[in-house]
């Protein structure tokens, strides 16, 4: 079962976005250096369409998008949420972060406006580092994918 831990509006997750990103736990990666090796636990709130409703009737005049954040375990339940939230909230983007290098093939990616793949790597560094493995990606929806990590690098 798919469980979100907490939530927070962020805005440096999705360039030009206002983000409700979502923290799922029992993230399957245990990236060395992670930022919140709390999510690897498999604890929190379901995360259902009746929760995202919730989210949106609570945060939906003050958000663009709503991103998951984690989810690897579960990758087939994160896609069907995407394309809830698109069905019933046409007006929000969603994004999903990723830890895994490829996406799963239980994925459709088209049902996201943004992804971001890769697990951190600490020596490599996170989105906001050149040297970074991570990528974050924008759908163009003409069955292209714009890679946007560089908008995240200082210049």
């Amino acid at each position: 079962m798919l469980k979100y831990v907490n939530t927070g509006i962020v805005f440096q997750e999705i360039p030009d976005e206002v983000t409700l990103a979502i923290n799922i736990s029992g993230c399957p990666c245990h990236c060395p250096g992670c930022h919140s090796p709390y999510l690897w636990e498999d604890v929190g709130i379901p995360l259902t369409t009746d929760t995202i409703d919730e989210f949106v009737e609570k945060n939906g005049r003050n958000i663009t998008c709503i991103a998951f954040m984690g989810g690897d375990a579960e990758p087939r339940r994160i896609n069907r949420l995407a394309q809830y939230i698109h069905e019933e909230y046409p007006h929000l983007k969603v994004a999903w972060y990723s830890g895994r290098m490829r996406l799963s093939p239980e994925v459709n990616k088209n049902d996201f406006d943004y992804i971001k793949l890769g697990p951190y790597i600490a020596h490599l560094g996170p989105l906001n580092k050149p040297t970074t493995n991570q990528r974050l990606y924008r759908n163009t929806y003409n069955d292209a994918w714009e890679d946007i990590t560089s908008r995240f690098w200082k210049k």
